[in-house]
């Protein structure tokens, strides 16, 4: 499959319970004065856009608890964890995103 076809399968992608799926958003490879920084010395993408929502997490007695995240909010990501679709998008459990950022 082609790098095209991958994200285009991650734009369609309709999340179950928990999960939620994220854009990473990545850190600018340039300095405020220009300069162009190597790969290796890039802040990793630690935030994301939330992009899709499934309906939330059911507990054992079989109700379901909506989730916290909506579409468009921005959160803060773990540098490990999740489920990776292609370069932009991450699949991730509600639980595992360490917080919602504010404007």
């Amino acid at each position: 499959r082609t790098l095209a076809t991958m994200a285009n399968i991650a734009r369609r992608l309709v999340p179950l319970f928990d999960r939620v799926l994220v854009q990473r958003i990545v850190p600018e490879a340039k300095t405020a004065s220009g300069i162009l920084l190597p790969e290796s010395a890039a802040a990793p993408a630690l935030e994301g856009i939330v992009k899709a929502v499934g309906e939330g997490r059911i507990t054992e007695q079989g109700t379901v608890v909506a989730p916290k995240l909506k579409e468009g909010d921005k959160v803060l990501l773990a540098e490990f964890g999740g489920t990776k679709i292609d370069d932009e998008f991450t699949l991730y459990r509600e639980a595992e995103i360490l917080g919602k950022l504010s404007d």
